[in-house]
Order: C-alpha cells, then structure tokens, then sequence
C-alpha cells in the first residue's frame, strides 16, 4: 500500500539506480540529468564518471563535496514571469554524509534547492556547521521560514539518515523527520502558500547562491552519497513518512542499512593516472592537504598525520588525516582521525600539532584548538588514543579532552598567536614548545613543562628571533621542532632546533641552528645566531614535523612538498599538495647537520636502468638518450674540469623546449634549479630559479635526485635539499642530460626506475 501511496503527488524522483555513467534519471518527467563533476572531462587524468556506490534501495551517488552536483531544469512552476504558488510541498531523501561545512556566510550546504533567499522565494534542505540541518521556504508575501533541527539530531557522519521536510500550508506547519518519526515543527499562517523561485532550477548537492572561495570553489556544496530523491506537491502525513522509513528496513532485514567504508572513504584510484600527481610520496587519497605532523611509532607502526580538509583540494575547514606505515615508505590512508565537533574546543579547526606518549607508554596527540568564540581563537589541547579500551590496534579512534590544556594570556607571547605545539616526554615529565611571537618583536618559541600532561607552567621564551638583524624570520614562528643530535667531538650534547616564520616580512622556508638546551630555564642556546635552512628550493619544503624513531634512533623530519599551482588547476586535478621525502637529520663529524633520505626508499627501486663511471659529457649523454621516465631514482657524482656550471637536465623533452635544468656554480658556490623552461602551459606558475649557498670546499658535486612526476628533489653532498615542483605540458618531457659550461667527468651514475607506493 505504502507503494502506491508514494507516488500520490510525486512530482520529481531520483532513484540514483544508474550505478555508472554521468546523468541521472529523473524518473516523473523522463528527464536525464546531466551529474556534474570534475573528472567527466579530466585535464590532467584520465576522464571517470561520477562515483556510484551501495545506496539504500540499489544503487546511490557520491558527491565528492566540491564538484558534483546535478542542475534539473525549471517546469511549470511559473507563469508569465511570475512564480507558482504551492500550498504544500514534501521532501524525502536518504543521505550518508561524509563531511560537514564550516557554514561560511551562514548558509547550508544544500543536498537539494531551487531558492532565492534575497527575495524570499522557493525551498532549500540542507546541512549545516557539525551536522545540523534545515529546511527554509520563501512564503508569497516575501515571508522567510527556517525550521531547524533540535539539538541532538544532527545527521551522523558515514551513516545512512532518513531526512523529510513537510510544508503544509494548509495546516500552517512546517515539519522535519529524521529516521521516519517527527523532531520539530514550526507555524506557518494557516492558508499560506510557498513562492516558487522562479530565476533557479533545482539544484541537487550544490547551493542555488553558494559562496565563491579563491575564484575557483564554490562553497556550501554536499559530500557523501544520497539515493531516494522524493518531492511532492503535497504534505505527507507522520504515518507515510514513517511507513516509507519501515519499507526501506524490511529490505535490511529490519536494520537500517550500513555504509561501508569501502564505500563511502575518499577514493585515490581516479589519481593515480595523474601525469602530475607523485606516486611514491605520500599523500592524501584526494582534496587538499597542508603539513604533514605528529609522527610517532607504536606497537610496529608509523603513524604520520596531516593538516586536511576532507570537503575539497581548498583550504578551509582542517580535520587531521592520517596515514600509517610499516616502514615509513609504504603507507596507508585510515580514516579521519580528528574533526571539528559540536563542542566549546575546536569547533572551528583541527590545527597541527605533534604525539608523544603518556605515563603508561600509550600515543597521545597535541593539537592546535580552532575556537572563533574564544579569544584568542587557538589553544593547545590533547586527544587520547582508544587503543587500552579497544585494543585498537591502527589507533583510528580517539577521543578529546575536553578541555583546552594550555590557554593564550596577556604576556604570554605574541596575544592571538599560539599553535603548533611540539610535546616530547623525558625521564623528568613533558615539555611542550608552541609558536608564536613577541609584541613589537619577532618570532618565538614559547617553553612549558608538566608533571602529569594535563597542567602547563609557562617558562618563558625557548628562542626568539632578532627581527633587527634577521628581519626575513617574520614576527610569528609557527611549527617549532625540537631534537636531540647526540654529542659533538668534544663531548658536548647538540641539539637541532627547526622553525617556520610567517607573517609580514617573513621568508616562508625551514630554518634551523645546531645548539644546547639549558634545562634549568628550559630555553635554546644557539651555536651560532645566523639561522640556516635545509632547503633552497623557495617554498617547496615546509611545513616541518620531526620525531625520534624509536626503531632506529634517528631523528625523521618531515615537510610538506607545496604544490605551486593555481587554485583553478588545483580544482581541476582534485588534489592540493603531498608530503616530501622522511628526511634523516644528524650531526656531521664537521659539525654542520647532515641531511639524508631516509634509506628505507630503496625498497621503492624497480629496474636499474642506468650504471656508469667514468664518463665524458658526451658519452654520458649518449647513454642516458634511452631513459625516458617521470618516476625515477638518481645518485650522480660530477668532477669538473674547466665547466664553472655544472648539473643535469631532468624532465626534458627530445628538442629541449621543455626541461628543468638542476646545477652548481662554482664561482658562487649555489645549488639551482632553473625552471625558466620547465612548462609551456600557460596556466602553471612554475618558473624561474630558484636555490641557495652551498659550500662544498672543494669536494665533487654528488647529487641525490628524486624525479615523482611534478615533484623534484634534489640532494646535495649530504648537506642542503633543494625541492621544487615542474608541470610539463609536453607528454615526452621524460629525458635526462648532462649539462656544463666546459668540461665535465661523469665519474659514476646509476638511475633506477621507482615504484608507486599506493
């Protein structure tokens, strides 16, 4: 019965049954609407159609969060220019979302609409900020109507809901049902009638006026998968919507239907084909990450977190993703580990951090709380993994404190700015070091210590910059990493202090000093004033995170490899970003700090295409013209005998109308790489020169490169990295060459093809 009562007054209906293909049928008017979404015409992948998954009753569409949305033309609900008028009006849908928005602007994220608020006109169901959701109307008079939903009904994420909004004019109510029973009505003026919006069609997942972020995203857009698209012309009763809701469950064996995560996860398989994306360097499955963080290892696995926003490849609303690994090469994606939640902590951003380990051994997580009602809007607050209550043995449940452990005051630092905690552990308790800076000065460090991880005496600043002599380290550190490098030649016990400046003035780069802590104040005495950096290669390496691997004893550093590119693009390949290469920081026998890829990434080496020692220019080139790849290992030693340049050309095309040219100058003593050809697209940034001083006092130049399609890492005699990005247009930019200003020996050069990890 309940069958045909369902098609009383039905006037449009989405099954989402198609299972593949990029139109959807809307079954009332026989209408096959075109699904809009970003890789139906694929610039730089090969082109998919829009995800279909399990739905409720067959099949349902995922929405990715930012590019898929279906536009259903406008039928008979105007006449003349003017609207129709509906005295009542149903929607049924069942939706499994996977994100929240931050609510910018105060709008929703629309799962269905044909609206226009501005003059009160037409209808719109969507979500909210943490899972809220609403149901608004426009009423003829130029009335606007908003029935929310109570606190406490707010739609769970990767679970199925059953969602109905009811107008019923007639009555002068307005309802939502959540799951088949009632949770809150509003009065409307008896006999009113709603306006239809006659200058939009209906949208389904995407806001009839979302906002506009960096010209190239708009905002208020649904992620996760709907099925069962209902709307009617009339008012459904409590009993029908309650029945529809059974129906489902009788076909579930009288459960509500699960959503797989399989299913319902971000899927990296459309990326993989990516001619641009790194396939061995870590990163998210899609969308936009910023700094990987947090590493540490527990119970024979990495964990690796990172700043991410699930909804699109945009910076917005940051959870923490989270990746993990037997081996630090080979990693896996897991499930979110910490978002944004309906709380009085951070329910405006997960921001970075760093893990340690508790009293009994177990991971804990600092994180920078995001609270826009608080002042200052960040605060230093913990999560505690799940795993003595579940044994859960990849750590993806955790659960927050719930209060913030160390809040901002006047005094302390630079007011407003304080984030990036850096928490380790000793036989004496915790320390904890946190970005920020000094008023009127430059950018500090700011140093507390506990006894029990929960209450933070403030010490004072561990390291502040002189912003007079160095005015490029900024007014604000953030990120701040602490490590132990062991003992120098005389015994004395060196330490590697690493941070990031930013704000007005700021070089954005990863500097670094070599030098002692002083316990007793718990501050950093610097060996040297003058900071130095790891990387030269301009804003490619940042980021930095760092831990001392317990297996091993090394200290890991890791950064973020920026992307380079326009927000369009970005928009284009679904991706924003990955993570460079562990890096292995130690203390040379000179003193200077030595820089290393960790040795772990050989296990990515496939064929080795390529040994020779002892080579000419020419005949090196000769033997390098058959190695035409994007994914490669390289280790080059170059012996000069009157070339002042020197280096190779990586990413060339055959007639070198594209290439990025890797090289020393001797007379300079820098490490450069000129993209002035990397690209002939003319819509990626990359170009130029960039790099830095390296001093090399004489030795060879010995080159470590790393070529994962657009990433480029190059590292020189064990002390500087230079990083950079390349976006070839041309499909053949695949070739090598040895360059120099005169005459060169190859003395020894292997190339191995590399493997993906994923």
């Amino acid at each position: 019965m309940s069958g045909i009562i369902d098609k009383q007054g039905l006037m449009m209906y989405w099954a989402f049954d198609e299972e593949t293909g990029a139109s959807a049928l809307e079954s009332v008017s026989d209408t096959l609407d075109d699904v809009q979404y970003v890789f139906n015409q694929a610039q730089f992948t090969e082109p998919s159609t829009p995800q279909w998954r399990q739905g409720v009753s067959g099949n349902g569409l995922l929405f990715d969060g930012y590019s898929t949305y279906i536009a259903h033309p406008a039928h008979g609900e105007q006449r003349n220019g003017e609207p129709e008028y509906l005295s009542t009006l149903s929607i049924g849908v069942w939706v499994a979302p996977r994100t929240y928005e931050w609510g910018y602007e105060g709008k929703l994220a629309a799962i269905v609409n044909r609206h226009n608020k501005d003059v009160k006109q037409g209808y719109l169901l969507g979500m909210f900020r943490h899972g809220s959701w609403s149901f608004q109307i426009g009423l003829e008079g130029g009335e606007w109507k908003e029935l929310w939903s109570p606190d406490g009904y707010e739609l769970p994420k990767n679970e199925w809901s059953y969602l109905n909004a009811v107008f019923n004019g007639n009555d002068g109510a307005m309802k939502l049902f959540l799951n088949g029973s009632e949770i809150a009505s509003a009065a409307v003026p008896r006999g009113c009638r709603m306006a239809a919006a006659v200058d939009k069609d209906l949208l389904i997942g995407r806001n009839n006026h979302s906002s506009k972020l960096v010209e190239a995203f708009s905002l208020h857009m649904f992620g996760g998968i709907m099925d069962e698209l209902k709307i009617y012309n009339r008012a459904l009763s409590s009993e029908e919507v309650a029945a529809s809701y059974q129906e489902v469950l009788a076909a579930h064996g009288g459960d509500k239907p699960q959503v797989k995560h399989d299913d319902i996860k971000l899927d990296r398989t459309p990326l993989l084909a990516d001619r641009h994306r790194p396939q061995y360097h870590v990163s998210p499955p899609a969308h936009w990450m910023n700094e990987p963080h947090a590493p540490i290892y527990f119970d024979g696995l990495y964990h690796l977190f990172y700043q991410h926003n699930p909804q699109g490849p945009y910076f917005h609303h940051i959870h923490w993703g989270h990746w993990v690994s037997e081996d630090l090469v080979h990693w896996r994606d897991l499930p979110i580990a910490l978002a944004p939640e309906k709380d009085q902590l951070a329910p405006d951003g997960i921001w970075s951090g760093s893990a340690t380990y508790d009293a009994d051994g177990l991971p804990v997580l600092f994180f920078t709380a995001g609270n826009d009602s608080a002042s200052p809007n960040q605060s230093v607050a913990l999560a505690r993994s799940t795993y003595s209550l579940d044994k859960d043995p990849e750590l993806v449940h955790w659960i927050k404190h719930p209060e913030p452990l160390i809040v901002q005051k006047k005094g302390m630092g630079l007011f407003g700015d304080f984030r990036d905690p850096f928490v380790w552990k000793d036989d004496d308790g915790w320390y904890a070091l946190v970005g920020s800076g000094t008023e009127g000065g430059g950018g500090a460090a700011l140093a507390f210590t506990s006894q029990d991880m929960l209450s933070w005496t403030y010490k004072g600043p561990f390291m502040e910059a002189d912003i007079q002599k160095f005015p490029y380290l900024g007014p604000i550190w953030e990120l701040p990493v602490f490590l132990p490098l062991g003992s120098d030649k005389e015994g004395v016990s060196k330490y590697l202090l690493l941070v990031s400046p930013v704000g007005k003035g700021a070089d954005v780069e990863v500097f670094y000093w070599i030098g002692q802590l002083d316990k007793q104040s718990l501050s950093f005495l610097p060996d040297q004033e003058e900071p130095q950096l790891i990387d030269v290669g301009d804003f490619h390496f940042t980021g930095p995170s760092g831990m001392v691997d317990p297996k091993t004893g090394r200290n890991i550093v890791f950064t973020i490899a920026q992307g380079d590119r326009t927000s369009e693009l970005e928009y284009q390949a679904g991706w924003a970003h990955n993570g460079g290469l562990p890096l292995s920081v130690y203390l040379r026998e000179d003193g200077q700090l030595g820089i290393e890829p960790i040795q772990e990434l050989e296990s990515l080496r496939g064929a080795k295409l390529l040994s020779i020692q002892k080579k000419s220019l020419a005949e090196a080139n000769d033997l390098l013209k058959d190695v035409q790849c994007d994914m490669l290992e390289i280790q080059l030693e170059l012996e000069s005998s009157t070339a002042v340049q020197l280096g190779i050309k990586v990413r060339r095309s055959p007639d070198g109308e594209e290439e990025t040219l890797l090289y020393y100058d001797w007379n300079d003593s820098m490490l450069v790489a000129d993209r002035s050809k990397t690209t002939q697209h003319s819509g990626e940034k990359c170009s130029g020169v960039q790099g830095g001083k390296l001093e090399l006092l004489g030795e060879n130049l010995k080159l470590h490169i790393y070529l994962d399609r657009s990433m480029v890492e190059v590292y020189a005699n064990g002390l500087k990295s230079l990083t950079t990005r390349v976006y070839p247009s041309r499909m053949d930019a695949l070739g090598l060459e040895i360059w120099g200003t005169g005459e060169l020996l190859v003395k020894s050069m292997e190339i191995w093809e590399m493997k993906s990890i994923w």
